[in-house]
């Protein structure tokens, strides 16, 4: 006697598969479920079903765009029953275009169920979505959280949507791309809230860059890294450190969940030049460093990022003539100066030029542009009169 019969007369081992199974296929395709996630294995996700009974899900579909998953063994999940087959019962989180009939449609329409659609083409204030057999219209306001500068974006492709409106038995179709995104948004913003703390540190993805600093994508969320912390010392242009792409490493400085406004700091993994300022820059050392701004009451300096120090004007008046910082350097040019004293407390420093007489260079160049030039020029008038003086 074979032995898949000889406990249960003639039935197979399989047709009895089928039977235990018949209890747990009482849902309807597309019915909504609220479920435990047991275990997550290869491309699968087993959900609790009751008892010992068990739903799969297939791990795609609460994957992030690099592989990595939003769920894991505990979390509470929403599904949708698609259908029993091969003795398991297959679930998703959004219907398949190919398998939305008429009927399904209204069901996912009533219950909230995401269902998947092809933008076909671009039409007057939106787009025409192709969902199985079925015609949708989505507004350009609702294909993303974000408007989109080109249509071509979007062409060509299947996408989650939820339907807004389902009228004349399906003949009128609504549907909205960008509440999915606002859900998966929430989810990755509640995400973020049982983990991210201040002083915590993060990588993330530059995503854009502006004149006020870059939007960083972090876990799916976009932070802000403002251009004051994105290095030690003045920075004029974001793009001359950060390219749209670029992995960084940053600190958290600020959340403000109400507003969803996370802020970042790149400078505050560096270590802080001034710690070190009075050792390494004692009183009447010499050192080179790179005019950083010009003002009427002197010349700032950098000699490493983050470290400026101050000529003052009373320092460029042991010479004759002109005095006002503009007349006597020029933004970017090196400049060899000397400590004249350090305060790492109120961070200042304070300089003088390594030698109070301007090069032979220098002045042969300004004495030649007083020849030259048919306006009056008194820093070159001055270095004239000098040199005949001499």
């Amino acid at each position: 006697m074979n032995k898949d019969t000889s406990e249960f007369g003639e039935e197979s081992f399989e047709n009895l598969i089928e039977k235990s199974l018949e209890g747990l296929s009482r849902f309807e395709p597309g019915q909504m479920l609220e479920t435990t996630v047991i275990s997550i294995s290869g491309g699968t996700v087993f959900l609790q079903l009751g008892g010992k009974s068990e739903g799969v899900l297939d791990a795609s579909e609460v994957s992030e765009e690099d592989g990595s998953l939003r769920v894991k063994p505990g979390d509470t999940v929403r599904v949708f029953f698609l259908a029993s087959r091969d003795g398991e019962l297959r679930f998703t989180t959004r219907i398949s275009g190919d398998e939305a009939g008429s009927a399904m449609l209204q069901n996912a329409y009533e219950n909230a169920i995401p269902v998947e659609g092809r933008v076909e083409k671009e039409i007057k204030g939106g787009f025409d979505i192709r969902i199985g057999e079925a015609r949708a219209f989505c507004p350009f306001s609702q294909m993303g959280r974000k408007r989109s500068e080109s249509s071509d974006e979007w062409l060509g492709k299947t996408l989650p949507f939820k339907i807004l409106e389902f009228r004349e038995n399906g003949r009128s179709i609504l549907v909205s791309h960008r509440a999915i995104q606002e859900e998966e948004y929430a989810e990755r913003i509640a995400a973020l809230k049982s983990s991210l703390k201040i002083g915590m540190k993060v990588r993330g993805e530059v995503s854009s860059i502006r004149d006020f600093g870059a939007f960083v994508d972090v876990q799916g969320v976009q932070t802000l890294l403002p251009i004051s912390e994105i290095q030690q010392g003045r920075l004029n242009d974001v793009a001359e450190v950060l390219s749209p792409g670029q992995e960084i490493e940053a600190l958290v400085i600020s959340i403000d969940w109400e507003r969803e406004r996370i802020g970042l700091s790149m400078k505050a993994l560096l270590p802080d030049p001034w710690e070190k300022a009075v050792e390494k820059y004692p009183p009447g050392s010499r050192h080179n460093g790179r005019v950083a701004r010009l003002t009427d009451y002197g010349a700032f300096v950098t000699l490493e990022p983050g470290l400026d120090g101050l000529i003052h004007v009373s320092e460029l008046t042991k010479n004759e003539g002109p005095t006002k910082p503009r007349f006597l350097f020029k933004r970017g040019e090196t400049l060899k100066v000397e400590i004249i004293s350090v305060d790492p407390k109120q961070q200042r420093i304070a300089l003088k030029p390594a030698s109070l007489d301007i090069d032979d260079d220098k002045y042969a160049q300004y004495v030649e542009t007083a020849d030259e030039e048919s306006t009056y020029n008194p820093f070159a008038q001055f270095m004239k009169n000098r040199k005949e003086k001499g």
